[in-house]
Formats: structure tokens, sequence, C-alpha cells
């Protein structure tokens, strides 16, 4: 063998000529793609996240107006507005409510003093109920990325402008309704939340989930394709799981959709 053999082949470099590394784009992008995505409003509130939906008010909350000032709970059982807070805190322990799922649509709060929110007749929002009945039940409205708080009375909850008190007397919701939400409970992301129904489980339970649904006899039992999972799971691996499940039930002539 030739001592040339083993020398590492590589780009001529000139005299002069600066060596260039090659960028790792790829490694880059991967880089990039991990990174967590962080919520910048949920920092300026002390890691306390915004809620969009009703299903998301459960457990400990907090009822902002404005920006930075929160619904505060008061030892006589009402409620005003309080201070101010600095950006990156959260709502102090007085101003934290905890949020009772009742159906849907409904929830209810409970003050720090053990004391379930209630309106009463003359519009003011009070928090010295034992127990949930009609009156301590509120419905969150969502609109256009505003939200407004309403009352078992259809008034609005908000803020009395003479002494701050909290009140629901307002009919109609308008900037002076508007709040927000804000919850620390950690979100739990469902990875099957894109994934039809019928295909949670492993291969086998997929297909017997499909036959199921399509099947155009009434005897209701199963008519399985013997030919093993082996072609079925590189059906999956490619992209052409639903293809292939048609060809196996077209075979058993088990599917209303068969010719």
């Amino acid at each position: 063998m030739s001592e040339y053999d083993n020398v590492r082949v590589g780009k001529l470099v000139l005299k002069g000529e600066k060596l260039k590394h090659k960028k790792r784009k790829h490694k880059h992008n991967k880089h990039e793609e991990e990174k967590p995505r962080i919520d910048a409003d949920s920092v300026k509130h002390g890691n306390w996240w915004r809620v969009t939906k009703v299903e998301e008010i459960s457990g400990p909350v907090a009822i902002e107006f404005g920006n930075h000032t929160y619904v505060k709970a008061l030892d006589n059982g009402l409620f005003t507005l309080g201070a101010p807070h600095n950006e990156g805190e959260g709502p102090s322990p007085e101003e934290i409510l905890t949020a009772v799922t009742i159906n849907e649509r409904k929830v209810a709060f409970k003050s720090g003093y053990n004391k379930y929110l209630r309106v009463e007749k003359d519009g003011v929002v009070t928090g010295r109920s034992d127990a949930i009945g009609p009156m301590e039940q509120w419905e969150p409205i969502f609109q256009e990325d505003k939200m407004a708080l309403q009352g078992y009375n259809d008034c609005f909850l908000t803020i009395d402008p003479e002494d701050d008190a909290v009140v629901a007397n307002v009919k109609k919701a308008g900037s002076d309704q508007f709040i927000k939400i804000r919850s620390q409970t950690i979100k739990e992301e469902n990875p099957l939340k894109d994934v039809p129904t019928e295909e949670h489980g492993n291969i086998e339970q997929t297909e017997i989930n499909y036959v199921r649904k399509f099947q155009k006899f009434q005897d209701k039992k199963l008519k399985l394709c013997q030919d093993g999972m082996k072609n079925l799971k590189k059906a999956k691996e490619e992209g052409i799981l639903h293809e292939a499940m048609l060809d196996r039930r077209s075979k058993m002539k088990a599917d209303r959709y068969c010719k």
C-alpha cells in the first residue's frame, strides 16, 4: 500500500485563505425546536397564566381587573380591588380564590375565608355562603379574546368607582367589566387530543375499532382479516394505515363502504 493512501485528502487551502468551518444548521434548528415556549404574559404575572375557556377555571385562581390588580377578600365578607402589583409578582394570598366547576357553563368561587361568593339583591358581591346555590353560580362569558363574569342576576362583575367595592350590577359588559381570570394550576397536555378515538390503543385494537365503526352486518360479530399485523404496522409507518385497513376489510366484505 502506498504511503499516500494513508494521507487524508481534503479541500485545498491556499496561502492566506482562512479555513471556514461548516455550519451545522440541522443541529441548530433541532436545538431551537426543543426550546420550551415561554408565556411572557404569565411571567409578568408571577407565572399565573390567563384562562381562555371555562374548563380551565378550576383550583386556585385570581380575578384581575386592568393590569396587576386583583379582587381582594376582606375579613367582613366583602370584596374590594387590591393594590397594584409590580411586574413579575402574582396575587397576594387574600386575592386568591378557589374555583369549583358546577357544569360546562358555570363555576363557583370560594374565598380564603372558606366562603362562597354570591350576588346580593342590591348587586353587592359578598363571600358569606357556606354552600353553593343559584346565587353562588357564575357564568364566564368569552368573546373575541375578552372575558366577563355574569352573576345569577344576569349582571356582570365590575368595580364600583366610588369605593372600589366589587359588585355585579351592570346588564351589558363593557371595558370596565372585562376581566382576566388567572390560574397557577399546571396545564396537562393530552398527547392523544388530535388522535381519533378509534386509534387509541395498539394497532390490533385500532383495526377492531374501525371494523366495529364501519361494519355493515347486523349480527355484531367481528370479521377480522387474518393476515397478521406486520403489514399494518408497516402501513402505519408509511402513513397509509387507513388505506391498508380498508383493503383488509374489503377482503372480509365487512365494510359498508367497500365495493
